[in-house]
């Protein structure tokens, strides 16, 4: 079994954070050193574990966008 990555490029929004300081954030994030995609998942404080979350290339996100905006 091959070793997972990650590196949050830039944090863009916190959506949510509960009270145990885990919060609910778009990112861009490089998943095993391929380009940084948008990413909306929990992690934790110190954003070493992470929840379920949805990746999203630049064309679906801006697609999101672009629906959001009408």
């Amino acid at each position: 079994m091959s070793e997972f990555k990650f590196k949050i490029e830039e944090h863009l929004i916190v959506l949510s954070e509960n009270d145990k300081g885990w919060k609910k954030e778009l990112t861009r994030v490089s998943w095993n050193d391929s380009p940084a995609k948008f990413d909306i998942r929990q992690w934790s404080p110190d954003y070493s574990k992470m929840g379920k979350g949805i990746t999203l290339t630049n064309d679906e996100f801006q697609k999101l966008v672009d629906e959001l905006q009408k």
